[in-house]
């Protein structure tokens, strides 16, 4: 017996030493397990050469699209004549890249925008100089003959002139905080059009055209805040000033719009006739290649109506080259996929059922369908038009996965990339070659040099040292399945299983999901789960949970029919799917149906409320994370975009509000916000944990001071924050 029991225990000692480590929340979050990849590539005007960040930023370097060989240092902090920076935020070219604006001091304001203090250098003489002595600046720009750069500051338009020793001038003067905004979005406009800038040079770089935002008339939303910055305040001693700004929720006044010319040489502006709807946007202006058409996108307040307009900048007359329209609304490729040629543009429309390419002359007229099939493009990146071959990205084959095509006039369509999974790229000018980053759910990223006929030239990464730094640990299997509901629909989904796996046992679950409209969570990927390469999952995992993760109905990938099924009615198949999804996890041999819970954040925190208040009690603990709980708290225009107005649609308001649905709650719930989130405010916590309260029902909270809606301020937030989780969940669930 002795004997037997020094071989058992030898045994074990043996599979001990090949055991790998586990996956510690500090690995997570502090340990860098993150992919390689090239930051910040900008293609040259030669077609032959790309510039890129080096990784610490403190060089920009010129690369060859033809090996991938660095050949050149096009700017470098520690050498460069009056720079005192370490590193660069970003940096852009002057048209002949002869100069090169230089991003430093990078402050955020909302989640595009930010101030930073540029400098000018020249690879001419290695000197750098500042693009203003007034104060930081806001979304600078090279007009197209280099001779200027035009810029915002205090929501003012401003434009320095190289020719003339920097001078600078300002273009606006009646920009104020809060009142009028020229040149960049406001708060709304900015988030949900993703859009950063509203100006634009002419083709012959002697006007300006700009969208001037009065929201003198939208509504106030004050943010206090706790934690002092340190700066001199004699308003308040123990805490900062609250910040306010502009903030419309649902059926509330938006800011009111107009587009104005500048002439650069007389410096004349003018008020552009251009037809905007009634409470409409204008999500994008661009002037085409012909100094004298300026293209302004408009919306209609549902977001139903897309025009586009051709507008003389000197004249100010308008005319509709192009109206598309939709029965629910349009998706946002209709006004960020647009690109104009010199005859030409590219358009990007759902009115085939998927978001397809279409060729238009400049005037409007449709010459033809360049992309045909039951597939989405996901991505279109340009058109050599000698050749009359069309570069995009498309999921045709799956929705899970991406790969980049060409297609000529004759309708020939070539894969370029051969590698399952996902793939983006970064072409040449003249589209002769292109750089392509690859990853797959069990692949970390690879970055290739590639021709325009999709041969590899040249492996430039590999992230060979992440797979081996990996390999120390008992990482988890990563795999897809599918599953079809009730109602017989397919829904795919990823799950994360214990590298231990042991089919005999049963084990909790813990689903994540984001759940909003045209997302997708579900894709061959190697960024999965919440914290960007399934770390999160893996910890998890590794504690003893099967990690999943479900796209319901209204996500993306799949089609109009599938993605706006939820029009005027969000909140009602989005948590009957993850209902659906946890009773076939719980159908699992494998699986402790006793023991699911489900999280998300934002939108998917939304989700679980929701799904825990479906009415079927399949949850028994959730996790919801700067959560919506009743839309008309949200922006107009995200949430009219599918809801309607809350005058237009009570009924979908209603039945959508985790508010009024509240006393429906089921399992175990912990609430967490960040006390500045400026997207989803407060109050929509707050609010909630009334109703919770009223009804009886128990709940956790958690309040991160002065974070936004990322929860990021503080070093130790975050993982603070992910310890909470998984301590909620090995509580409630084991």
């Amino acid at each position: 017996m002795k004997h037997l029991f020094s071989l058992l225990t030898l045994f074990v000692m043996s599979l001990s030493a090949f055991a790998g480590d586990k996956v510690t929340l500090n690995d997570v979050m502090y340990g860098g397990y993150w992919p390689q990849t090239y930051a910040a590539i900008k293609p040259m005007a030669d077609g032959v050469h790309f510039a890129r960040m080096s990784d610490d930023r403190s060089m920009i370097l010129k690369g060859s699209f033809k090996n991938g060989a660095i050949v050149d240092t096009l700017f470098n902090a520690a050498t460069a004549r009056g720079f005192e920076q370490k590193h660069i935020d970003g940096y852009q070219f002057s048209p002949d890249e002869q100069l090169i604006l230089l991003q430093t001091k990078t402050k955020g304001i909302y989640r595009n925008s930010f101030t930073a203090e540029h400098y000018i250098y020249s690879r001419k003489n290695n000197k750098v100089e500042p693009l203003s002595q007034n104060g930081a600046q806001q979304v600078p720009k090279f007009s197209p003959d280099g001779t200027m750069i035009a810029f915002v500051r205090d929501n003012n338009l401003f434009i320095v002139k190289l020719m003339f020793n920097n001078a600078e001038s300002q273009i606006t003067t009646d920009g104020e905080f809060r009142k009028i905004i020229n040149g960049i979005p406001d708060w709304v406009n900015e988030e949900e059009f993703m859009n950063n800038c509203s100006y634009d040079f002419s083709a012959d770089s002697k006007m300006i055209a700009y969208i001037k935002y009065d929201e003198s008339e939208v509504m106030m939303y004050d943010m206090p805040m706790y934690i002092p910055t340190g700066a001199p305040n004699t308003e308040y001693d123990d805490f900062c000033a609250p910040y306010s700004f502009k903030y419309p929720v649902a059926g509330a006044a938006n800011s009111k719009l107009s587009v104005h010319s500048y002439d650069i040489k007389s410096r004349v502006t003018r008020k552009l006739n251009v037809n905007i709807p009634e409470e409409g946007y204008i999500p994008r202006i661009k002037f085409t290649k012909n100094p004298d058409v300026l293209a302004v996108l408009t919306l209609n307040r549902h977001q139903s109506i897309l025009e586009i307009q051709a507008v003389n900048p000197r004249s100010g007359n308008s005319k509709t080259i192009l109206r598309e329209e939709s029965d629910t609304y349009l998706n946002e490729q209709v006004y960020t996929g647009i690109e104009f040629y010199d005859k030409h543009f590219v358009f990007q429309s759902e009115r085939s059922g998927y978001n397809q390419l279409y060729l238009y002359t400049i005037d409007g007229m449709l010459v033809r369908p360049i992309t045909k099939g039951n597939f989405e493009v996901k991505h279109f990146y340009g058109w050599d038009s000698n050749k009359n071959e069309f570069y995009y990205s498309s999921n045709e084959g799956s929705p899970l996965r991406e790969y980049i095509y060409k297609v000529n006039a004759k309708g020939k369509k070539t894969k370029l990339t051969a590698k399952e999974g996902t793939n983006s790229a970064v072409f040449s000018a003249g589209m002769k070659y292109f750089i392509n980053t690859h990853s797959s759910i069990n692949t970390p990223h690879t970055v290739t040099t590639n021709d325009n006929n999709g041969k590899v030239i040249k492996t430039l990464i590999d992230n060979a040292e992440l797979k081996e730094r990996l390999a120390k640990f008992d990482m988890p299997t990563k795999e897809f399945f599918t599953f079809k509901t009730t109602d017989g629909v397919e829904l795919n989904g990823w799950m994360v299983k214990p590298a231990d796996f042991d089919e005999g046992k049963k084990y909790p679950v813990v689903m994540f999901q984001y759940s909003g409209p045209y997302s997708q969570q579900v894709h061959d990927s190697w960024y999965l789960g919440n914290y960007g390469n399934a770390m999160f999952e893996s910890y998890m995992a590794c504690e003893g949970f099967i990690m999943v993760c479900v796209d319901g109905r209204a996500t993306g990938g799949r089609g109009t029919e599938f993605g706006k099924c939820t029009y005027l009615n969000i909140g009602k198949y989005e948590p009957a799917d993850q209902v659906e999804a946890a009773k076939y996890l719980g159908s699992l041999p494998y699986v402790d149906k006793d023991n699911i819970a489900i999280w998300g954040w934002s939108f998917g925190g939304y989700t679980t409320l929701m799904s825990m208040s479906e009415g079927t009690p399949v949850f028994k603990a959730g996790v919801a994370i700067a959560a919506p709980t009743d839309w008309r708290f949200y922006d107009t225009v995200y949430t009219e975009r599918y809801m309607r107005t809350p005058k237009e649609n009570k009924e979908g308001y209603d039945a959508g509000s985790a508010i009024v649905n509240a006393a429906k709650l089921n399992g175990h719930l912990m609430l967490i916000h960040g006390t500045a989130d400026d997207n989803v405010h407060l109050r929509n916590m707050i609010r909630y944990t009334h109703a919770l309260t009223q009804a009886n029902k128990k709940f956790e909270m958690a309040l991160y001071p002065d974070s936004n809606h990322s929860i990021y301020y503080g070093r130790n937030t975050r993982y603070h924050l992910f310890e909470k989780i998984a301590e909620f969940f090995k509580a409630n669930l084991k």
